[in-house]
């Protein structure tokens, strides 16, 4: 999966006056995030307000953000949920003949036991002859995958390629780290952490920050890649102001309040989500004059 190693995007997905899926400002943004030089995209992750989006406007944004992209970087496509049998029927129906991988949470709100957990994926993985990357962000499911679930997964299953780690604990990062097989991809899903979970040895980041500051996120984890450290830590300090505003309250108005200053998309989201509060979004107004003066 070197394909996938670098900088992944999670992108937001923007939404008009009328709370309408706007495709001219989607394709905008996508245009923006790969001119920045990130390695690909991935469609329909938290960060795309999924749980708030209808099973046609998924399968439309899966098809357009196909076509517009038109092969200039791969695209991971964010497919879960909390039944089984639902996930597997989505697999077979959503037009994801072109994605690279799959990037599936883990079951959220029903707290299945780690063998619940095994067995999900082991079944999802069967059904489908596409890459599989987990998704651990026990944050958001209710429930971590252990450290001896993801290994059992990465060495008994043979599609599941990788894992987005979110669980925030750098001690189970490193232990997947250090037992993990050769070929397993393990990416951060904390834009915060990323800097020193590549120093542990992570293949890269599926980024929210990229949204915004692609060219300034993917070269960060470029430098890393190279273990130039010092390099990538000048940059990450230049971001990390606007990581704690993007993660204060919500994501993903954290990021769609940025990407809304600089003009590329409309600051709206679906309830129950709504956008930052005034005093965040003034600091987002403050950081970005005070970031474009260097």
């Amino acid at each position: 999966m070197i394909e996938l190693s670098g900088t992944g995007v999670a992108i937001v997905t923007p939404f008009n006056k009328n709370k309408e899926v706007d495709y001219k400002s989607l394709g905008k943004l996508i245009d923006y995030i790969i001119e920045g030089g990130v390695q690909y995209i991935v469609t329909l992750g938290t960060t795309g307000e999924t749980p708030v989006l209808s099973k046609e406007e998924k399968i439309d944004i899966i098809t357009f953000t196909f076509e517009h992209i038109n092969n200039r970087v791969p695209v991971m496509v964010g497919m879960a949920g909390n039944d089984t049998a639902t996930l597997i029927n989505d697999l077979q129906k959503y037009p994801i003949q072109k994605a690279a991988a799959i990037l599936s949470a883990a079951p959220f709100y029903n707290k299945p036991s780690q063998e619940g957990l095994f067995q999900h994926y082991k079944l999802v993985a069967e059904c489908t002859e596409k890459p599989i990357v987990l998704y651990n962000v026990p944050a958001r499911t209710g429930r971590n995958i252990n450290v001896s679930t993801i290994l059992r997964l990465a060495n008994e299953v043979e599609n599941i390629v990788g894992i987005k780690e979110a669980s925030g604990d750098m001690l189970q990062c490193m232990e997947i780290l250090k037992n993990r097989p050769a070929d397993f991809l393990v990416v951060s899903g904390d834009d915060a952490l990323a800097l020193p979970q590549m120093a542990c040895g992570m293949n890269g980041v599926i980024s929210v920050a990229a949204n915004a500051f692609p060219a300034e996120f993917s070269t960060m984890i470029k430098h890393c890649l190279q273990q130039d450290y010092f390099s990538a830590k000048l940059m990450n300090d230049k971001l990390m102001q606007a990581y704690q505003i993007m993660f204060e309250e919500n994501n993903p108005a954290g990021v769609k309040a940025f990407l809304s200053e600089m003009d590329i998309i409309q600051n709206e989201l679906r309830l129950p989500l709504v956008p930052l509060s005034k005093h965040l979004h003034d600091a987002v107004k403050v950081f970005l004059t005070d970031y474009n003066k260097n």
